[in-house]
C-alpha cells in the first residue's frame, strides 16, 4: 500500500463512528508486536519513548534526524498506518513533516508548547502545506499544551480557541493531554465537532465507552505503553534479586 492510501486510510479510521485505539510503540520490535496484535488498526509513536530509549529527556533534545530515523524504522515494520509524535516540528514544522512523509509516516502530534496563538497557527499552516505538496492526505493531530503547563486561567476556553484555529488552518484533529472531566471533553467536543477531538489515556482518564459515547475520534497511551513494559522488566528483576524468576503468563514475543 502506497504511503498516500496509508494516509487516507488513517483519516477514514479518525473519521469512522468507532473510537479509534491506538498503543503507542518506540521502537522495531514494539512496532512489530503491537501491529501483530488482532484489533491494531494503525500504530502511533511516543516521543517521550523514543527519547527515553536513545538516552535523551524529552523535548525535543533528540536531534531530528534521530528521531526521524527511528520512526522511519517503525513505519517498515508495518502494513499499518503510523502517527508520529514529532514533539514542536524542531523549529521547522513544514521540513519535518515533509521528511517523516519521506519515511513512510502518515500522520503526526504537533505541540502548540502554548507559544503565542499566531505562532502556533502558523507551524499548523506550515505543516499542513508540506504534507499537500508531497500529496499526501496527512492527518495532522495539533496539540495544545492548556491543561499541562498550568498558565492559562480558563485552559478549556483556551482549549477551545486554539483547537478552532488549528483546524481552520487545516489541522486534521486536535489533541488535547491531561486529565479533562467527562463535562470538560464533552463541551470541547460540543465546540469543536464530532470526531475531532483526540485524548490520551492516563490513570484517572474517562473511559473508552465514555470517550465513544461523547464523540471522541482517538485514545492513545503516550509514554503509558513504554512505562508498562518497564513496570514488567522492573517488577522481573525484582522478583529475580528476591531468588524468583519469569512471572506466570510471559509470553515469547519476539
Amino acid at each position: 500500500m502506497s504511503t498516500a492510501d496509508k494516509a487516507k486510510d488513517l483519516q477514514a479510521l479518525h473519521a469512522a463512528p468507532e473510537l479509534l485505539r491506538v498503543v503507542n510503540v518506540w521502537d522495531a520490535i514494539t512496532a512489530k508486536v503491537v501491529s501483530e496484535i488482532p484489533g491494531t488498526k494503525a500504530l502511533a509513536t511516543a516521543s517521550h519513548g523514543i527519547a527515553a530509549s536513545r538516552g535523551y529527556e524529552d523535548g525535543e533534545n533528540i536531534p531530528r534526524d534521530e528521531m526521524i530515523a527511528e520512526v522511519g524504522l517503525i513505519a517498515r515494520q508495518t502494513s499499518l498506518p503510523v502517527s508520529a509524535d514529532l514533539e514542536g516540528g524542531y523549529g521547522d514544522p513544514g521540513g519535518t513533516i515533509a521528511r517523516a512523509i519521506g519515511v513512510g509516516i502518515v500522520g503526526a502530534n504537533l505541540e502548540d508548547q502554548m507559544k503565542p496563538l499566531p505562532d502556533a497557527v502558523k507551524a499548523v499552516e506550515a505543516a499542513v502545506a508540506a504534507a499537500q505538496k508531497e500529496g499526501v492526505d496527512f492527518v495532522l493531530n495539533a496539540r495544545t499544551d492548556a491543561f499541562l503547563k498550568g498558565d492559562a486561567q480558563d485552559p478549556l476556553k483556551e482549549a477551545i480557541e486554539r483547537g478552532r484555529a488549528y483546524l481552520d488552518a487545516g489541522a486534521s484533529n486536535f489533541f488535547v493531554p491531561g486529565k479533562l472531566t467527562e463535562d470538560q471533553w464533552t463541551e470541547l467536543v460540543g465546540a469543536l465537532g464530532e470526531r475531532k477531538v483526540n485524548m490520551i489515556g492516563i490513570p484517572g482518564s474517562i473511559s473508552q465507552e465514555a470517550a465513544q459515547r461523547i464523540g471522541l475520534a482517538r485514545i492513545s497511551f503516550g509514554p503509558w505503553s513504554q512505562n508498562t513494559a518497564l513496570t514488567a522488566l522492573a517488577e522481573l528483576a525484582e522478583r529475580a534479586y528476591d531468588g524468583g524468576g519469569l512471572a506466570e503468563g510471559v509470553r515469547k514475543l519476539n
